[in-house]
């Protein structure tokens, strides 16, 4: 049985919602009762965040993706993905590679604010530099609360609306439970690690691919550049949005996710 902590609401297709780094599944309240009248809306707490277990023998990108499988695969047997940020990157590894025991089909993809590859490095210019990524993974060693505040505000940075979407962040965060220490370095050093441009060529889902104008934490190059890498991508930028383009510009971000989730 899944040690994932899960939530249903609505009814409809299902889609599973997968929040990202060092928050929880609160941050989707908005987003889920926009949506819960036309699609059944699961959301999920990755592996050691809000109120999911933390197991350190299955803490790989592979094994977390596998957890995440398990827990909507228990409630659907065809679902839609929509992962952000760190979510986003275990969506693509899901749909490039879903665990041979689970026998579930993934429909359709939504991206926001993903990229295939955090780091910046010779050959993909649109990453955060290795070397402030190895600051922050020192400020976490040091302080995890002030590194998860001080990753909140970066979120938001430049947003219209950033302040409420910063307010709303800060909620879910406080409301349903921090992510354990554990997690949160194992989650910013899989992020720093990986690179899923090899697999994208592989994923055939259709996919929405969504950045924000002002994102300064997954830069909109590397959204451009994810939906060009997958072989059917849609790509959309909401202008003056930033990180959480979903908590800023709910009102913008709806119809694009329900006219995709929609298409036969």
């Amino acid at each position: 049985m899944s040690r994932l902590y899960t939530e249903v609401r609505g009814s409809g297709p299902t889609v599973a919602l997968l929040h990202g780094w060092g928050l929880n599944l609160r941050v989707w309240d908005g987003l889920a009762a926009a949506l819960g009248d036309r699609f059944r809306i699961v959301t999920v707490d990755l592996p050691g965040h809000g109120r999911s277990e933390w197991l350190p023998e299955r803490s790989s990108l592979a094994a977390q993706a596998e957890q995440v499988h398990a827990a909507v695969s228990a409630i659907a047997e065809t679902y839609s993905l929509l992962g952000w940020s760190l979510g986003g990157q275990i969506a693509l590894h899901l749909a490039a590679d879903p665990p041979k025991a689970i026998v579930a089909a993934i429909d359709r993809l939504v991206l926001i604010a993903a990229t295939p590859r955090l780091s910046a490095g010779p050959d993909w210019p649109h990453g955060a530099a290795p070397e402030r990524l190895a600051e922050q993974a020192a400020d976490l060693r040091t302080d995890y609360r002030r590194t998860v505040g001080d990753f909140l505000e970066l979120q938001v940075r430049g947003s219209a609306g950033g302040e409420a979407a910063l307010t709303r962040l800060r909620a879910a965060l406080f409301a349903h439970g921090e992510a354990h220490p554990a997690a949160l370095a194992q989650g910013l050093a899989l992020l720093r690690a990986t690179d899923l441009r090899p697999l994208l060529g592989g994923i055939l889902q259709p996919a929405l691919v969504i950045a924000g104008q002002y994102d300064r934490v997954t830069l909109p190059a590397a959204s451009r550049a994810l939906a060009e890498l997958l072989p059917d991508a849609r790509y959309v930028e909401i202008r003056r949005a930033a990180h959480a383009p979903f908590l800023s510009h709910l009102p913008q971000v709806t119809p694009l996710l329900t006219e995709f989730l929609r298409e036969t």
